[in-house]
């Protein structure tokens, strides 16, 4: 049979919990209605936090809207003005092309040129020069039909003026 010795040695490195002999009793208190109370107020103003938090959350949000839209719109500006530059900058260049292809064209020396060997013309001569003398009279015909001439009449007068044509 085993035997039962309270000094036997341990094994262990933590020492044995003793018991107090004496516990003290805890006193309990009774509860009150103020303490239930004060629990509801506590847990009535979180609820009342609650609505502005979330408003506050909700301004954050159409703030950051707001800012992400304005750059939005100006990065859609921008790059309608650099492609209104670039159209720009190609419809001036086609501009100087035209400008310099009228200068090449309306240059006399080239024009002379053209005519004499494309379309084989050539310099007048004093012997085909033909002058006209025209006579001195004029030779416009006056009109045979009269033409009235009406002042500026009113509706009324007009009216007045068509019925008496009538009779």
């Amino acid at each position: 049979m085993a035997r039962y010795n309270k000094a036997r040695y341990e094994y262990e490195t933590s020492p044995k919990k003793l018991q107090p002999e004496y516990e003290p009793l805890k006193k309990q208190k009774p509860k009150k209605k103020n303490v239930a109370k004060k629990k509801e107020l506590a847990t009535k103003t979180k609820k009342k936090n609650n609505p502005k938090i979330v408003f506050y959350i909700g301004l954050v949000f159409v703030i950051f809207f707001a800012v992400s839209y304005r750059n939005a719109l100006i990065a859609q500006k921008y790059s309608e003005i650099k492609s209104l530059k670039t159209e720009l900058s190609e419809v001036e260049k086609d501009n100087k092309q035209l400008e310099v292809n009228i200068e090449s064209k309306t240059n006399l020396g080239a024009i002379e040129e053209k005519a004499s060997k494309e379309l084989g013309l050539k310099k007048l001569d004093d012997s085909q020069i033909v002058y006209v003398n025209l006579d001195k009279q004029d030779y416009i015909e006056p009109s045979i039909d009269e033409v009235k001439i009406t002042e500026n009449e009113n509706w009324f007068e007009m009216i007045i003026s068509k019925i008496k044509s009538l009779f």
